[in-house]
């Protein structure tokens, strides 16, 4: 027995530290795009690190990181009411990460070009965020408030991302110049867009409706070679009037190939209809992290 504990205690403390790990890569990324690019050409930023930015170019002799940090309090009292008190933990630990990387953390990189620049900034800090993401945890700021828009509403965690730092940036565009508020948005949108690339990435999965003369084959094949359920649905044509047995199902991207392979040798003349989704929730297929 106390062997199993010590077990479960070593698994426990493997995850934790493989989660920390994950919070700590991503913060250093995004340190590295702040303090590497952002900064030295005067961009703005999204969330809380935007705003951190603007009071800390009026401000030069506040340190970015402990203004970052002072912004982040109000939002974890918030997070203790909608998320789980296991990422609000993992998310104080990411926050207090980040502060310290944004201090510590100095890498110029050497890109002189202010599109190239936001570009490669969006490219590091979409990656960043999402490293984070991928961890039971966040580095705070607009991840807390993503994270509770995603659980109540479903809207995906790059689409609030850039709602919000719109308003940001409208703010940083009467403050400063259009030209800077300008691109700071190329940054904003490609960070939304790799954050949602790497959070969802290949785990995205598709949902699919076939129609055959073959349905029993193909949901016979669906069942036991690519391992995924099966629902059938009545239908009748609309130009034949003839009784039609509909087949749904939800596939990794991964498979959906495999599907496609298997249903054009089966009936080529199938019907066949692909969509994305945006989150799934359920045994072995759903997608939704543990936040």
């Amino acid at each position: 027995m106390t062997s199993r504990f010590k077990q479960m205690d070593v698994k426990a403390l493997g995850r934790i530290m493989y989660n920390l790990g994950l919070i700590a890569l991503g913060s250093v990324l995004c340190a590295t795009a702040i303090n590497g690019i952002l900064i030295p050409h005067e961009f703005l930023s999204a969330g809380f690190v935007g705003l951190a930015l603007i009071l800390h170019y009026f401000l030069p002799a506040a340190p970015l990181s402990w203004l970052y940090f002072l912004l982040n309090i109000p939002l974890f009292v918030l997070g203790w009411k909608y998320v789980s008190r296991r990422f609000l933990f993992y998310s104080l630990a990411g926050m207090m990460i980040l502060t310290l990387a944004v201090e510590w953390v100095h890498i110029l990189i050497p890109v002189h070009d202010k599109i190239l620049s936001a570009l490669l900034a969006g490219i590091i800090t979409g990656t960043g965020s999402g490293i984070v993401l991928r961890s039971l945890g966040s580095a705070g700021g607009l991840d807390i408030l993503s994270v509770i828009m995603l659980q109540r509403f479903s809207i995906r965690l790059g689409s609030t991302s850039l709602a919000c730092n719109t308003l940001v940036l409208l703010f940083g565009a009467i403050l400063f110049t259009i030209e800077r508020a300008l691109y700071t948005l190329i940054f904003v949108y490609v960070t939304a867009n790799i954050l949602n690339l790497v959070v969802t990435g290949l785990s995205q999965r598709k949902s699919v409706f076939i129609i055959s003369r073959q349905w029993e084959e193909i949901s016979r094949k669906i069942l036991h070679e690519i391992n995924r359920g099966v629902t059938f649905f009545q239908g009748r044509g609309g130009y034949t009037g003839q009784e039609e047995q509909i087949i749904y199902t939800v596939v990794t991207f991964q498979e959906l190939s495999q599907l496609k392979g298997m249903i054009k040798q089966l009936d080529p003349n199938a019907f066949m209809a692909v969509s994305e989704t945006l989150e799934v929730m359920g045994h072995r297929i759903g997608t939704q992290p543990h936040w």
